[in-house]
């Protein structure tokens, strides 16, 4: 992926040696769960033409993240992280445009992304960003065990 600037912030794909820096956002973020390999998740991620790890980086520190993955048809959003103190900035809305974007080249025609009950406020931002409630139960099986 190529990546595009605005006011000094980068956004493209995570280089591999980026990990560590992305995962401490996404726990300062409070993204990650014990149930959930964050570490894996990072790296499966980039291993597939199929998913990324897209970045906000100021040149020195990764201001922002999004995981981003599709099935030919699904698009999916996760992580979608921005540095407490970089927060309301635009960047957390430049990350989901450059996660359409980087579906759109791919020609996946819908975007999915879950919001956990406990992070309500959060429903507001992506409200303003056009996604609304699509009416479904998510369910899920763990299968490792």
């Amino acid at each position: 992926m190529t990546g595009s600037q605005s006011a000094n912030v980068i956004y493209r794909s995570a280089r591999p040696d980026k990990r560590e820096a992305v995962i401490a956002l996404w726990e300062a973020c409070g993204l990650t769960r014990p149930w959930n390999d964050s570490v894996a998740d990072f790296d499966l991620a980039l291993s597939s033409p199929a998913s990324t790890v897209l970045v906000a980086d100021s040149g020195t520190s990764i201001l922002g993240t999004a995981m981003i993955g599709h099935d030919g048809h699904r698009g999916g959003l996760y992580y979608l992280a921005v540095a407490p103190d970089h927060q309301r900035r635009g960047i957390g809305r430049a990350l989901v445009a450059t996660a359409e974007d980087w579906l759109r080249t791919r020609s996946v025609p819908k975007l999915n992304l879950l919001v956990r009950h406990e992070n309500s406020a959060v429903s507001g931002f992506y409200a303003a960003l056009g996604y609304t409630d699509q009416h479904c139960l998510s369910l899920g099986k763990r299968l490792d065990g």
